[in-house]
């Protein structure tokens, strides 16, 4: 059976709610709500106001990790300050789950590059969770989506660093490329398993950079928005956003293009696939 992958050009708070409500979820009494807090500079992603009634009508609480790169959400201090400047305190419970350690590991005996995923260990607070990615390019990924949000998004600081390298953190930025994007589809299950697939995800399209909201100095978008897609399968909503990309009539979509085939990007959801994460087949159903 196809995956359902549920569409709306309505880009509003309400557009999301329509939506996610088409996914009939079934998640827990304690959500964690996956999303990008945004570097400081960095004028694309998707803020608070936006995301504010879905997050209420799950009851959810937002939760981010450390990064693994110099930055304004390096370390939990700055990352707090940080997403108190961008208002989602103002409206929200937030946990950085990695704030104190020992990072909780999970276990990937099925991993193709990595066996261990490292992140952090406030996510046994939560028995389910929300993922809201912003769709968009990536510096290393070739896009972010929902699957990486799962991987490089729960993963600690040193787990970041762990699969950026495939295994071996000191080489996070030297690592074989396809070694990372595998260990991120890799990364991807272990969480997926954690909450026995008690897990929605929401794709927004808008804004649309070739540069993630990780980059304090990011490119403007390059294509115009397109929409909101929501599914139980983070494969096959990834897979909807690119497909989308390709098939959109944008004068600049080459320059996304670029960057997502330069990367490899789809990669990770083939390897994701492979895995038992989700399916790429999938079925488009607009409301």
């Amino acid at each position: 059976m196809k995956s359902k992958v549920y569409f709306t050009k309505n880009l509003t708070p309400e557009g999301v709610v329509a939506v996610y409500e088409k996914l009939d979820a079934e998640l827990g009494s304690r959500v964690a709500v996956k999303l990008h807090s945004g570097e400081k500079g960095n004028q694309n992603f998707i803020g608070p106001e936006f995301w504010r009634q879905i997050i209420e009508l799950v009851g959810g609480t937002v939760v981010e990790c450390n990064t693994a790169y110099r930055g304004e959400r390096d370390v939990t201090d700055r990352h707090r300050r940080l997403m108190e400047y961008h208002g989602w305190t103002k409206y929200f419970d937030v946990d950085i789950l990695d704030a104190e350690g020992p990072d909780r590991v999970l276990d990937i005996p099925e991993g193709r590059r990595i066996k261990k995923n490292y992140v952090g260990k406030d996510i046994e607070n939560y028995d389910s969770m929300l993922v809201l990615s912003h769709f968009k390019g990536h510096p290393m990924g070739g896009f972010g989506g929902a699957l990486k949000q799962l991987s490089i998004g729960v993963a600690s600081s040193f787990g970041k660093a762990y699969i950026h390298g495939a295994g071996e953190p000191d080489k996070k930025w030297t690592a074989d490329h396809d070694s990372f994007l595998e260990s991120m589809a890799d990364a991807a299950l272990s969480v997926v398993e954690y909450f026995g697939r008690k897990c929605a995800y929401v794709n927004v399209m808008k804004n649309m950079s070739v540069d993630c909201d990780c980059c304090a100095v990011a490119e403007d978008p390059c294509i115009p928005d397109i929409g909101v897609l929501a599914s139980l399968d983070p494969v096959a909503v990834d897979k909807a956003c690119v497909d989308l990309v390709y098939a959109c009539d944008a004068p600049r979509k080459g320059h996304l293009i670029e960057r997502i085939e330069s990367r490899n990007g789809i990669l990770t959801v083939n390897a994701a696939e492979k895995l038992g994460v989700g399916s790429t087949d999938y079925e488009l159903v607009e409301i």
